[in-house]
């Protein structure tokens, strides 16, 4: 914990280290250094682990001191000195005992175990050091330091250690590596040169292994071997049911990606229970979770409390792309008046990376091709009769079941060592283990048993992270004080059943999904090239036209994943606040599932009236989609309505709760739904509130800005006035937030605190929804200028030279697309054009149509980030009279690059993302825009009109 306390411990355990010494001077086998260099080791061990624990109570107790005046110096960091000195009389801590009864006893166990595991080690180590010779890089003299801690302490304070000499290095695990010894021999056997497991040496119940130092590629050829060596253990992990490969667990060795922790092989496999979302998600969810994606290699972000949207995946935890975490911290240590409080900080590199500056991006085909390569030889093995005694010697190896998160535990135990739990420990425990049961009702496997949990509850108050695990051949699991949980089953025989029952071009296209992302910025992928346009043809555009709309909504049908209840939905990579995750589709209209309802009924309307090709099955699945988003919705407000405090939905226009509210007013609009819309609406616009309150992005994709407009529109189809009054104090609190810099006013947020520029996160969006609040209802006072103030900070984002507006995200580049840049500022332009009139605001178009034509068609061909996006400004642009390129020619352009590369998403481009925004379905929407006499409405910007 950054900000600690120096105060001394000695009077907590000075006793137990002075024990463990005078053990340790007893023991034989090691020298006096290596006795000093384990003493030392666990000494600061024990203090780091009696400091995090305490750490808040010493907070309430020095304040304490000081508002009784117990503390008489002159100053501050006077008093405080006085405070320390009395820490280290016997007297404070008896005191202690008093008000927090349950922590001394805590504190003594905690101390006690660490001190017990690091003699623990000594003593095999001086037994075993003869044997430790076999291992690459071990120690052959004497140990010089000795660094306890590395990973999380389980069963009584044991802990993975590093030992250090002067010529080498050696790591002991206090657990069983048979498992480890059984896949290096299996390696051996496939013969796979790219994967590596560290040389190990087994003895019963723990071992030692080989210390595998972090190296970058040296070339362009090792990068390649180490990218498609993922891939190869993507293809074993499905294989062996390997789930636990995050970033902390494989190591970088050159060309070689090294599995250093192996242990959780075979994982029981549990099925989710149904989520009331439908059979469609649920088969969904289970598709996935069983997929390649439940290994824990590829890229996925944390649900946690302080690690959302955190990526720690082996493949990912990319530099640049994790979103800052927030640590506890001690502010204003030194004084007489210290205070807990919280600080942002970066997540430090990982080692699993092969180079400095990862581009994974750039290699996602290498990791795909290694996936492909095992599960191919595999395959033959098992055709053959080989493959299943290859497994036979994982049997009987002691195997680890992750059945709660490392984040989730790291969570109860804060809260159970709180000042006020230690005071009332009883209430502590049972709130714990009310947290543990809820969690037991919703997360797969996590066992919901009374006696295991009052275990790992108790693990927790000594200091440790609950551990479960078994052997393949029992099944049953140990865990926590030798309870036991889940049935006696052959883990090997149904590892291998789930993967002959595979789908792999499922996994496949969730691989190739998945490591999209690896990155947070929507819209933002490294050293894509440029589509090739084709053969720019302006002759048949409107058959053209019209096959590639067809073509693109057959693919739509074609990936449905559908229940026999009648609900529907995609498997897709899925944007929300955490950044991307695979997952079913989500309750929203960038790329969720409102989105798909306006895909569809746009299409139907538009086939009804003879501008589209006719598909008669989509009739039906768009009532299947909305029969999936009433279920959603309905099992969400079941859920409100029974008190479960649910996490606001973020307000914004695209992600969030005013998306949800347009959509129903877009799809009344189109026909698709009646008097329904408004009563839904008008029930989500009510979360609005709650959601504004917690809402720290502001922008229009999903913060508060984004609710202005449907709140207007809701309010002019409902005659209610209250939602045009809500939409107005979303005005005055924007106008709070407002910061001034460079000439205008921007607004700075927690991801994004240098304040954008552009219309999805930027002034830009925020101008727009102010100044469409002063037209509706002149807003607050000040509405106007403060969009004016916005419009111009915009301005000073210009860049000449690239003839385009500065992405603050990536210094020094000019963005063209409607998220970020020329495409969503020149549809701004035209909108207030059309409604103000100015020179101002034509000249704002014309370069915006000018940036979109010259560099912002050929990456992709959506509408978030693509060449439909850029289609819509250079089209409001020739309505304006300074289009910088004719119809016919944009349109064959468009159309070519269509027909020559097959429709690519911004995402992932060789997978199929239905999505409205940044997806293929949004692609068709603009597709049947195109039509001159199709009166759709636009979805770039969040209106009715």
């Amino acid at each position: 914990m950054a900000g600690e306390f120096d105060s001394p411990l000695d009077p907590l355990i000075g006793p137990a280290l002075t024990d463990l010494g005078a053990r340790l001077r007893a023991l034989t086998g090691l020298a006096p250094a290596e006795r000093s260099a384990v003493l030392s080791g666990a000494a600061l061990s024990v203090e780091e682990e009696v400091r995090r624990k305490i750490t808040r109570v010493l907070v309430l107790e020095v304040n304490a001191a000081r508002l009784s005046g117990r503390l008489t110096a002159a100053d501050p960091a006077a008093r405080w000195r006085e405070w320390q000195r009395s820490v280290a009389q016997p007297a404070f801590w008896n005191d202690l005992a008093v008000l927090y009864p349950g922590m001394m006893p805590r504190l003594t166990t905690i101390i006690r175990n660490r001190c017990a595991a690091a003699f623990r080690l000594a003593e095999r180590f001086a037994e075993d050091r003869a044997m430790l010779v076999s291992l690459r890089g071990a120690p052959s003299g004497e140990l010089d330091r000795v660094e306890f801690g590395a990973g999380d302490s389980h069963r009584g304070g044991q802990t993975v250690v590093v030992l250090h000499g002067g010529d080498g290095r050696v790591v002991y695990k206090p657990r069983s590596l048979a498992v480890d010894a059984a896949l290096a021999d299996l390696l051996t056997h496939l013969g796979v040169p790219t994967m590596r497991v560290p040389a190990v040496v087994t003895r019963q119940g723990y071992g030692w292994a080989e210390h595998i130092g972090h190296r970058h590629c040296v070339n362009a050829e090792e990068l390649g071997a180490f990218y498609r060596g993922m891939g190869h253990w993507l293809a074993l992990m499905r294989l062996l049911g390997g789930n636990d490969l995050h970033a902390e667990n494989l190591i970088a060795a050159g060309p070689h990606p090294v599995v250093v922790d192996c242990e959780s092989l075979f994982a029981p496999h549990a099925k989710a229970r149904p989520s009331g979302y439908g059979q469609a998600f649920d088969m969904a969810v289970e598709l996935v979770n069983s997929s390649v994606l439940g290994i824990g290699l590829l890229p996925g972000r944390g649900v946690a409390l302080g690690w959302r949207g955190v990526d720690m995946s082996a493949a990912g935890a990319l530099p640049g792309q994790q979103p800052q975490i927030e640590l506890p911290v001690v502010l204003d240590a030194g004084t007489d008046s210290p205070r807990m409080g919280t600080e942002r900080v970066t997540l430090p590199p990982a080692a699993n990376h092969p180079s400095p500056e990862p581009v994974l991006g750039r290699y996602w085909d290498l990791i795909i091709a290694g996936l492909d390569e095992l599960d191919d030889r595999l395959t033959e093995l098992d055709r053959s009769g080989k493959l299943e005694p290859l497994l036979t010697p994982f049997a009987d190896c002691p195997v680890r079941a992750v059945l709660r998160s490392t984040e989730s535990y790291a969570e109860l135990a804060r809260m159970l060592w709180h000042p006020a739990a230690l005071h009332d420990e009883a209430d502590a425990r049972a709130k714990a283990a009310r947290l543990l049961a809820k969690m037991s009702e919703n997360v797969p496997g996590a066992p919901g048993d009374a006696a295991i949990i009052a275990a790992e509850v108790d693990e927790l108050c000594h200091g440790d992270i609950p551990m479960f695990d078994t052997t393949p051949r029992v099944g049953m699991l140990r865990g926590p004080a030798d309870t036991r949980c889940g049935p006696e089953n052959d883990l090997v025989a149904g590892a291998v059943a789930r993967w002959r029952e595979r789908d792999h071009g499922l996994d496949r296209a969730v691989a190739q999904a998945a490591l999209v992302s690896a990155y947070l910025n929507e819209g933002w992928m490294p050293d894509l090239e440029r589509l090739p346009p084709g053969l720019v043809r302006t002759e048949r555009l409107e058959p053209r036209r019209r096959a590639a709309a067809a073509g693109i909504l057959r693919e739509v049908l074609d990936s449905a994943v559908r229940g026999a209840d009648g609900t529907v939905t995609w498997i897709t990579p899925v944007l929300d606040l955490t950044g991307w995750a695979v997952q079913p589709l989500s309750l929203d209209l960038y790329g969720g599932a409102h989105g798909l309802a306006i895909l569809l009924s746009a299409y139907i309307r538009e086939a009804a009236d003879g501008r589209a090709e006719p598909i008669a099955e989509l009739d039906g699945l768009l009532e299947a989609v909305l029969r999936t988003i009433r279920a959603m919705e309905d099992r969400d407000a079941a859920r409100r309505r029974e008190g479960i405090r649910l996490r606001p939905e973020p307000p914004g226009a695209y992600l969030g709760i005013a998306s949800q509210v347009w959509s129903w007013l877009l799809l009344r609009s189109l026909g698709a739904v009646g008097e329904e819309a408004l009563q839904r609406a008008r029930v989500l616009a009510g979360l609005l509130p709650d959601s504004i309150d917690a809402d720290d992005s502001y922008d229009l994709l999903s913060g508060m800005a984004g609710a202005i407009v449907p709140l207007l529109r809701l309010s002019r189809e409902t005659g209610e006035a209250r939602w045009a009054a809500l939409s107005r104090s979303i005005g005055e609190r924007l106008a709070e937030l407002a910061e001034h810099r460079s000439g205008g006013m921007c607004w700075p947020s927690t991801r994004f605190p240098q304040g954008l520029g552009g219309l999805a996160h930027g002034a830009t969006g925020i101008g727009w929804a102010l100044a469409r609040l002063a037209d509706a209802t002149g807003g607050p006072e000040g509405t106007r200028e403060l969009a004016e103030a916005a419009f111009a900070y915009e301005d000073t984002l210009y860049d000449a030279e690239q003839r385009g507006w500065l992405d603050l995200r990536n210094d020094g580049f000019a963005a063209k697309a409607w998220c970020h840049g020329a495409g969503g500022i020149g549809l701004v332009a035209a909108d207030r054009l059309a409604r103000e009139g100015g020179t101002l605001w034509r000249d704002r178009l014309a370069r915006a149509a000018a940036s979109c034509w010259a560099d912002g068609i050929g990456w992709n061909h959506t509408l978030c980030h693509g060449d439909l996006g850029c289609w819509e400004t250079i089209e409001q642009a020739r309505a304006a009279g300074v289009a910088p390129v004719e119809r016919d020619r944009l349109d064959a352009v468009i159309l070519g690059s269509l027909e020559t590369n097959g429709p690519v998403s911004g995402l992932a481009r060789d997978a199929f993302a239905p999505g409205l925004l940044p997806g293929l379905g949004g692609v068709s929407y603009q597709l049947l825009r195109m039509h001159p006499e199709c009166a759709l409405p636009s979805v770039l910007l969040p209106d009715l009109a």
